[in-house]
């Protein structure tokens, strides 16, 4: 059981109300209004290990109570109040506040006042060492100064549904960094150099990269190199290399005008037959054949 947090956002609420018994249920009234951000429409959730998330303006009524999750919550309130019921307090939910929810505990949170809207954004985390510092605090409200950042973040993220997928990876990449910079005990330096120098790569993919090239432009050794990246992206360095090269490749194929020898030399393969067999290998087909069944005109 967790040791009561210090409430530093509201007054606690007497302890008679506390809960003893727990259910899973959610309750939104009619004048609720929700936006989802989902791995199924955002695939880049999944990559950066994000659930999913959502923005939510809710009045009338609204709960969601958990038994115990295999995720972890945060909630990011912007306007209005909420309340939050957990085993050994009920703390209020302010504006401009962060509450933290991990995996495997019972909470309750609500709506605090029926008449007065309450504003936030919601992210679901996948439980993994990657998000170890934000959720080890154990569940809490704590001030935060990212509230408005994080929901002007999310709507963007939210108007690319079907959208650029380069801007995609852009937003869930910052989200992650957002999330990881908000706690100062978080590996901050290191994991935030990868993270930036692996935007830079995307966004120059004909640069003859290296794994120690992207080892010393972050200040680290290729052999934590290759451990963040496992933590940020489930795969070796030069695997992710890889990775934003095929993927970018098959964006690049859906331009007929470009030949197989101009996107190999784009995508930092002086080779095209270089390009073709490592393309091959990740995608199971060649580059002709994908172009052939992406531009059916042809």
């Amino acid at each position: 059981m967790l040791e009561k947090s210090e409430n530093l956002c509201g007054s606690v609420i007497p302890l008679p109300e506390l809960k003893s018994s727990w259910q899973d249920e959610v309750y939104l009234a009619d004048a609720c209004k929700e936006r989802f951000l989902t791995q199924s429409e955002l695939p880049e959730l999944a990559e950066n290990q994000f659930f999913m998330a959502g923005l939510a303006e809710l009045s009338d009524g609204y709960h969601v109570e958990r038994v115990g999750t295999s995720i972890h919550t945060l909630l990011f309130t912007l306007e209005g109040r909420g309340r939050l019921i957990t085993e050994n307090s009920v703390t209020e939910i302010a504006a401009n506040t962060l509450t933290v929810l991990p995996a495997n505990f019972p909470f309750r949170f609500e709506l605090a006042d029926p008449a007065i809207n309450w504003k936030m954004a919601w992210v679901l985390l996948q439980n993994t060492d990657k998000w170890q510092p934000l959720i080890e605090g154990g569940q809490r409200v704590e001030p935060s100064y990212l509230c408005e950042q994080i929901w002007s973040l999310m709507s963007l993220f939210h108007s690319e549904i079907g959208g650029r997928s380069s801007f995609r990876k852009l937003f869930a990449s910052e989200l992650s960094r957002l999330l990881l910079g908000s706690v100062s005990n978080a590996p901050s330096n290191s994991v935030l150099r990868v993270q930036s120098v692996f935007n830079e790569v995307e966004s120059q993919l004909h640069h003859p990269w290296t794994v120690k090239g992207i080892a010393e432009q972050s200040y680290i050794s290729v052999e934590q190199l290759n451990r963040i990246c496992k933590q940020l992206y489930g795969c070796s360095t030069q695997q992710r290399l890889i990775a934003l090269r095929m993927e970018k490749a098959t964006d690049l194929l859906h331009y007929e005008s470009w030949s197989i020898g101009m996107i190999a030399q784009r995508l930092g393969y002086p080779d095209p037959y270089n390009f073709t067999h490592r393309f091959r290998q990740y995608h199971g087909c060649s580059p002709r054949e994908y172009r052939k069944r992406v531009t059916p005109g042809r």
